[in-house]
C-alpha cells in the first residue's frame, strides 16, 4: 500500500469515529492551571517534592547527632555553672563509678557533732585541710559529698597563680561544674594563707570549684568564703608550676589522684 493509500485510510478512519460520537459530546478539558506560587509548585513538582525529602532527612539528622552544651568562661576564681538547683535528697554515691553531673546539689549529710580533715592526694604530694563545718556548713557538705563520691579524682590544679591561688574541680572539658550551684554562705574568717574557699561568679557559687590561697588576699573577704584551712601541704601547693588563666598550656597541670575525708570525733 502507497503512502497516500494509508493517509486516505487514516483519514477516513477518523471521520467514522468522529460521525459515531453522540449528540453533545465534547472533548474532555486539558489540566486545571493553578494561579501564583501553587502555579509555580505545579510546573516544578518534582523539584519540590525532592527538596521536601531533603528538608525532612536534614531535620531527622538534627534530632540524632545535636548534642546540648553550654559554654562558659572562668573570671578571677569563677567558673559559672550551668544550673541553680536547691538540696533534695542525694543517693548513696556508687565507689565504682565516677559521676560528675548532678541534678542537684547535695542534702546535709555531714554531722555537725564531728570534724573533718581532706587530705587532698595529688601526683606532687599531699595536702591536707581542716575542713570548717561550724563555719559553712553547706560548703563543707558539699566538699565532702563530691570527695566521697570521687569527683575530683582525675581533674587537675586548671589555675595556678603564683602567690596568690591554686584552683581545681573543675571536670574536663566542661568548666561549669557538676550540674548545680550552692547556696551562698558568709562568715567572718579572713583571707590569709593556706585558706580554702568554693569559686564564684557574681553571686552564684560554683558546685565544684575550690581554690586555696597561696599567700594573704585581704581582697577576696568582701565576696568569697572561707570553709577550710591547709595544716600541712602548703609547701607542695607552692611547688605547683604557674598556670594563669588564658594560658592553661603554660606548663603540665597537677592531677588530683583522690582526695580522702577523715572524719574525727569533736573534742
Amino acid at each position: 500500500m502507497t503512502r497516500e493509500r494509508r493517509q486516505e485510510a487514516r483519514r477516513l478512519r477518523q471521520r467514522k469515529r468522529r460521525d459515531s460520537r453522540p449528540a453533545g459530546y465534547a472533548p474532555a478539558p486539558g489540566p486545571v492551571r493553578f494561579p501564583g506560587i501553587m502555579g509555580v509548585i505545579q510546573d516544578n513538582t518534582r523539584w519540590f517534592f525532592l527538596g521536601a525529602m531533603l528538608l525532612m532527612i536534614a531535620s531527622l539528622g538534627s534530632v540524632f547527632f545535636t548534642t546540648n552544651g553550654t559554654a562558659s568562661t572562668r573570671d578571677d576564681e569563677t567558673a559559672t555553672p550551668t544550673a541553680t538547683a536547691e538540696p533534695t535528697e542525694t543517693p548513696t554515691p556508687d565507689p565504682n563509678v565516677i559521676q560528675r553531673t548532678y541534678a542537684a546539689a547535695p542534702a546535709m549529710q555531714i554531722d555537725p557533732e564531728k570534724l573533718y580533715t581532706a587530705v587532698i592526694h595529688t601526683d606532687r604530694g599531699d595536702v591536707k585541710v581542716d575542713l570548717l563545718g561550724k563555719d559553712a556548713p553547706g560548703y563543707v557538705n558539699n566538699f565532702v559529698f563530691l570527695s566521697k563520691a570521687r569527683f575530683y579524682e582525675g581533674l587537675t590544679f586548671h589555675r595556678v597563680e603564683p602567690n596568690f591561688v591554686v584552683q581545681a574541680g573543675d571536670p574536663p572539658g566542661r568548666a561549669e561544674g557538676p550540674g548545680y550551684s550552692l547556696t551562698e554562705e558568709r562568715n567572718a574568717l579572713q583571707f590569709d594563707s593556706g585558706v580554702l574557699s568554693m569559686a564564684k561568679a557574681g553571686r552564684v557559687v560554683n558546685g565544684s570549684q575550690f581554690f586555696i590561697t597561696l599567700g594573704a588576699a585581704p581582697h577576696l573577704n568582701a565576696d568569697f568564703t572561707v570553709f577550710g584551712r591547709v595544716t600541712e601541704g602548703m609547701d607542695v601547693l607552692r611547688g605547683f608550676a604557674s598556670r594563669p588563666l588564658g594560658s592553661p598550656e603554660s606548663a603540665p597541670a597537677v592531677t588530683i589522684q583522690s582526695v580522702e575525708i577523715i572524719e574525727h570525733s569533736a573534742p
